[in-house]
């Protein structure tokens, strides 16, 4: 062995090691805007959005969130996800290091000359290899493992949140149901109270068989809207128990156990600037983290064209036996000393990096599409709040005045002051407020659920799922 020849090898090469290609290109500019167009909420708090569903007040949506976090496939192939991440994440390290393996080597041989005994050769090995990442190929697959390690842990989060909203936009529109179902079961009460003295009235002469008639129209027409709303209940508690893999009896007593509360009770922060919420947003980071990846892989396809250094030896004892005798030393060598210098490979590498490039343009892309679509996203749950929380004033004063209306068209008909056709139409008109009303409401909770999802749900860049 030269050793003056491997000392010079060795150092050429840490020296080359400096010289590596750079690694991911400068921050994509997100091109967010400088500001919301969208009005803030007047009442948003600075609560923690991390668990954010525990904090309204409404232990029925807290436990069930909780369960359908718990059994959610979604959540359960992103947690999938960061361990596949992380093992690619430590393969791409390891590259990185020697490697070391044990053999255990035993030969016999005979020779076809008589005076030359048979032997049997005898080894315990330990043998080392290692790749010098000169150009830093081998660290640019590190980095690029780690980066989307990082994002499948963001991903892990986003499902969590995603998870939630589902759950309590499911619980609110069951809420919904409930009092929709309540406003038709009054309904058709009433209904059917005017039928039977629409009846009485008939039986003594007092009211035409078409009013008698009319009267009976309106009083089935009740019971049926009750019947519907009724099943969409029913349809909404078998959502809840496929979302939350809660057994039916048990979610119903649960239901019908708490107030039917259709409002959250605490606001969501929003951030002046844009630039803020969306740093909250786990879906843009994931983005984020991806457009490095791809990044650290077309400088890891550049490092592809340059030279490799591979350096291999091993250490151990043999032991030689022939003829009766045994002779039993120490055995190493440090060697070879490989360097590999890519020549011509018909365009495979530039094509290899052609690619490396297109990827990283489209993940640029998809980045600043994933910003675009998350502004989109707080800017309509703030349009959408605002417009929902202006209504509730007008739809309550509208509510007040049509429920007093149809009072005192239902006294002066039962009085035989007023036709039936006057009261119908007046109930119709109830009717028609109370069904606007809850719709304001859920609206209103809707636009709260889908501010709570776009501003992260509490995320932030030192999460960790673990």
């Amino acid at each position: 062995m030269n050793y003056p020849r491997c000392a010079l090898a060795i150092a050429c090469a840490l020296l080359l090691s400096a010289c590596a290609v750079s690694g991911p290109a400068p921050a994509v500019d997100a091109q967010a805007p400088v500001q919301w167009q969208a009005p803030l909420p007047h009442h948003g708090d600075t609560a923690e959005l991390t668990g954010w569903w525990r904090g309204q007040g409404d232990p029925v949506l807290a436990r069930l969130v909780d369960a359908a976090q718990e059994v959610s496939p979604t959540i359960a192939s992103a947690r999938t996800r960061i361990a596949t991440a992380r093992e690619q994440r430590v393969a791409a390290g390891a590259a990185l290091a020697p490697t070391l393996d044990a053999a255990l080597v035993s030969q016999r041989a005979s020779q076809q000359s008589a005076s030359v005994p048979t032997n049997t050769t005898s080894q315990a090995l330990l043998q080392a290899s290692w790749e010098v990442d000169i150009f830093g190929a081998n660290r640019a697959v590190r980095d690029a493992a780690e980066a989307r390690y990082q994002g499948a842990q963001a991903g892990w989060h986003d499902a969590r949140v995603s998870v939630a909203a589902e759950t309590a936009n499911a619980y609110y529109q069951q809420r919904a149901c409930e009092q929709l179902l309540d406003v038709a079961q009054q309904d058709a009460a009433s209904r059917t109270d005017t039928a039977r003295v629409t009846q009485l009235s008939a039986e003594a002469g007092f009211e035409s068989p078409a009013n008698l008639a009319l009267a009976r129209a309106s009083a089935a027409d009740g019971s049926s809207r009750a019947i519907a709303q009724q099943a969409q209940c029913d349809v909404g508690v078998k959502t809840l128990v496929a979302l939350t893999a809660i057994a039916e009896p048990e979610l119903r007593a649960l239901l019908a156990g708490a107030a039917a509360t259709m409002s959250p009770a605490q606001g969501v922060p929003v951030d002046t600037l844009p630039a803020q919420t969306l740093a909250q947003r786990p879906d843009v980071f994931n983005a984020e983290r991806e457009v490095a990846a791809s990044s650290f892989e077309v400088a890891g396809a550049r490092a592809q064209r340059y030279p490799r250094l591979t350096l291999t030896g091993s250490v151990g004892r043999g032991n030689v036996r022939a003829a009766g005798e045994s002779v039993t030393a120490n055995t190493w060598n440090i060697g070879p000393v490989q360097m590999t210098l890519p020549i011509f490979d018909a365009g495979r590498r530039r094509a290899s990096v052609d690619a490396a490039q297109e990827r990283y343009e489209a993940a640029v892309i998809s980045y600043r599409g994933s910003v675009r679509q998350a502004v989109r996203e707080v800017e309509e749950a703030l349009v959408n709040l605002q417009s929902a929380d202006r209504r509730t004033a007008d739809a309550q004063t509208a509510l007040d005045g049509y429920r007093a209306s149809f009072a005192a068209a239902d006294v002066r008909y039962k009085n035989g002051m007023a036709s039936l056709f006057e009261l119908e139409d007046s109930r119709r008109t109830r009717l028609a407020a109370e069904n606007a009303m809850v719709g304001v409401q859920r609206e209103r909770s809707a636009a709260w659920i889908a501010l709570y999802r776009a501003a992260g749900g509490g995320w932030n860049r030192n999460t960790s799922s673990n």
